[in-house]
């Protein structure tokens, strides 16, 4: 299991890294399309889309596509991050709320429109992001990475209190204080290395330090991550309502995309409309 899960981190490391760091902004966007069609195609079949899950998934990845025709690849319009934000929020809370029981009530049209609405902002955030510039998109992938690796550490060595037991009985209270407190220290970093470094572009944390000061760009740091953590008990819960561990088994020791990309998938959407004031 464990060699599984080192050779599939290198391989998609190879072929992420690359596509990350050139210049041109398409060889990312098109790795990613492909990531996210195939994550539209687990999230069709965790909600009951059977035989036509395939095409739901075809269908997100020439929806991404369109956009990128459109040019919204590099520029999309920010009521897009809004809007995304609006429904993450909202959303989240109620179907959190609710718990596993609640989510099969929703009619499965309903249920796959919404999940590949939301798959598709992901992805125009993620093009969007890259097209700012490297150190602005690698600003905000650290905070969820380094977020979960200090939730992980924080709640095994502190966790008492049970966030969601429901939905993610491993996931602490404690374990979120912890991710949220190493994301602050890292955006307090990063704000420093932009002022000593010459970059490409500012990280997510200058531009909201530059703009509304520091107060505010640790408050939405913190917001931030919170809906990090949304993001991934979401795909839980769906996960659980569907009576399954794994999206799907795409990823060998990983389980599938959705499994790996959860917690980003409210975060780039958030992150842009921050951005965007």
């Amino acid at each position: 299991m464990l060699k599984q899960r080192v050779i599939t981190a290198v391989v998609l490391l190879a072929l992420l890294l690359p596509a990350l760091f050139m210049q041109p902004v398409w060889p990312f966007a098109i790795l990613t399309l492909v990531l996210i069609g195939a994550a539209g195609w687990e999230w069709a079949r965790l909600n009951g889309a059977g035989s036509v899950a395939p095409a739901l998934g075809v269908l997100l990845a020439l929806a991404c596509g369109a956009a990128a025709w459109a040019g919204w690849s590099r520029s999309a319009p920010a009521l897009a991050w809004w809007l995304a934000a609006l429904v993450w929020v909202l959303g989240g809370a109620w179907s959190l709320r609710g718990g596993p029981a609640i989510w099969p009530s929703i009619p499965a049209t309903l249920r796959c429109a919404v999940g590949l609405v939301l798959l598709w902002t992901a992805w125009l955030a993620l093009a969007n992001a890259k097209s700012i510039g490297v150190n602005f998109i690698l600003s905000v992938f650290c905070l969820v990475w380094v977020a979960d690796i200090a939730a992980y550490f924080g709640g095994r060595a502190l966790g008492k209190r049970k966030l969601a037991p429901s939905i993610s009985p491993g996931k602490s209270w404690e374990g979120v204080w912890s991710g949220m407190a190493a994301a602050l220290v890292l955006a307090l970093l990063w704000v420093l290395l932009d002022r000593s470094m010459e970059v490409d572009s500012q990280s997510l944390y200058t531009r909201l330090t530059n703009r509304l000061g520091a107060v505010a760009m640790g408050l939405a740091v913190v917001l931030l991550v919170a809906m990090s953590v949304v993001g991934d008990l979401f795909e839980s819960l769906v996960k659980r309502a569907a009576g399954v561990k794994d999206s799907s088994g795409l990823l060998p020791g990983h389980g599938g995309v959705l499994d790996r990309v959860d917690a980003l998938l409210p975060t780039f959407p958030i992150a842009l409309a921050m951005a965007s004031i």
